[in-house]
């Protein structure tokens, strides 16, 4: 029998690339098929197909990609102190407020972010309750400005005020700094997710008064703490970066405290500031993303790159920045709602849009990146291991390389998914999944779940066409 007559006169397999419908009449009829899950390039826009044929497989820019790549590989990053706002974030003043996401009016601001506004303008002393913020707020006086404009990366609200503390990490290699506000704890009596009263107000004097001196003293006797390194460490010991951090948290703990018990400080005070630390498992967080912020700042304004250097959002809006186009330009669209899982007691309809520069761990190759490495985790924000992997795979599309330094174990020490390219996006359609905690629409109740984020596809078709349209 002829190799054709042998063809036909087989089982019938079919693999379906159009609509699934079709997919479905074959099994009907007891005819194996599976479906392909396929879409054109581009979704089909013959203009993003046209500019994609332009820019893909273009020498320059793949060029100015490997740039990058290199940069971020050989960043090193070191904490080297906690110190005021004020005193280190360039453009800092007193009548500023740093948030985070892209820029926002407060009248547009969710709920947790105008408390956490609120907060802030209490904890300064610039107005005595609630009602004083919000006229303070919304008279013109004061500035807001997005943390990722000013070298800084927050958490959730992400509402940074003048003399609140922040972390301080040098990208030792290019000499640049980033910044990233103190972890206060988990809960919903917390200033990031818009909570105001005595006792958040107290914590962050004690932290202003108490522990920033202690802490520094502690980084100054031990000439700072590399923390690139403790987050790779952390990615083989179950952690991802973003929504779990319990490893990463516990070896700055490790490394911190011998040195902190050697401070001149009083037994108490030391003890008071080893435990906040050691109480707060999510505490390594902030250091992550300063490290994360620190190392892909120094990529920004590489002549032709399409690696993306931030992505953030604020409860209302999505933004992207893009190295190639420097640090002052925000592609921007709607900031999108979580898929996850909620706490009893709540549901989507009790939620807020995304929200946080947190998202600054998946630019870097952490966070949903590498959500291989936390098997853990997957119950946490719902799913199963075999989706974990998915999905890291699925970011293997979308990126440029592979992170030298950052590896999953689970998949034979495969680095991460390292520089999302926006070319791969737009053509690919897949978008960066990022790992997030959900926070409540109304100021004050804190985290109501975690699950899945992306980012909305209107940030990399912008970035795509403004990029097309400087690229020479």
């Amino acid at each position: 029998m002829s190799e054709i007559n042998k063809l036909f006169s087989s089982d019938l397999h079919a693999i379906n690339l159009g609509m699934e419908s079709f997919k479905d009449d074959m099994i009907k009829q007891d005819i194996s098929a599976i479906q392909v899950k396929w879409s054109p390039p581009a979704r089909g826009d013959k203009k993003l197909i046209s500019l994609l044929n332009k820019l893909i497989d273009n020498e320059e820019i793949d060029k100015a990609n490997d740039k990058v790549y290199e940069i971020l590989m050989s960043s090193k990053m070191t904490l080297v102190g906690v110190e005021q706002a004020i005193d280190v974030i360039p453009n800092m003043d007193e009548d500023t407020i740093l948030h985070a996401g892209p820029p926002i009016t407060f009248e547009n601001m969710p709920g947790p972010m105008k408390g956490a506004v609120i907060g802030a303008l209490i904890f300064e002393r610039k107005a005595k309750d609630a009602d004083e913020a919000v006229a303070l707020a919304t008279s013109g006086k004061i500035k807001f400005s997005p943390c990722h404009d000013h070298q800084t990366v927050g958490a959730m609200s992400g509402v940074l005020s003048a003399h609140m503390i922040v972390h301080v990490v040098k990208n030792e290699t290019f000499g640049n700094y980033a910044f990233s506000p103190i972890h206060e704890g988990s809960g919903y009596t917390v200033q990031r997710y818009g909570s105001y009263d005595e006792g958040v107000i107290a914590r962050l004097d004690w932290l202003n008064q108490e522990y920033r001196p202690a802490l520094n003293d502690a980084l100054k006797l031990c000439g700072g703490i590399d923390s690139g390194s403790i987050i790779a460490q952390a990615l083989h010991m179950s952690d991802e970066c973003h929504n779990r951090n319990k490893a990463g948290s516990s070896l700055f703990y490790k490394s911190i405290v011998p040195y902190l018990l050697q401070t001149p400080y009083e037994k108490d005070i030391i003890l008071r500031v080893s435990e906040f630390i050691n109480s707060n498992e999510h505490y390594f967080l902030s250091v992550t993303m300063a490290t994360s912020k620190a190392q892909l700042d120094a990529a920004n304004g590489v002549k032709n790159s399409t690696i993306v250097t931030a992505l953030a959002r604020n409860g209302y809006e999505f933004g992207i920045k893009i190295a190639g186009l420097g640090k002052d330009y925000w592609f921007i669209g709607p900031a999108q709602m979580v898929d996850g899982l909620f706490f009893p007691g709540y549901s989507i309809a009790d939620s807020n849009p995304d929200m946080g520069d947190s998202a600054i761990s998946e630019t870097a190759g952490l966070g949903g990146f590498s959500l291989g490495n936390a098997p853990a985790i997957v119950q946490f924000v719902g799913g199963t291991v075999a989706d974990a992997i998915s999905y890291v795979k699925s970011m293997y599309e979308i990126t440029w390389k592979e992170n030298k330094n950052y590896t999953i174990p689970f998949l034979n020490f495969r680095g991460t998914p390292c520089g999302v390219d926006i070319r791969k996006v737009v053509e690919t359609g897949v978008l960066p999944i990022i790992t997030t905690g959900i926070a409540h629409k109304e100021r004050g109740k804190g985290q109501i779940g975690a699950g899945i984020a992306n980012p909305p596809m209107e940030c990399f078709t912008k970035a795509l066409i403004e990029f097309g349209n400087h690229f020479e």
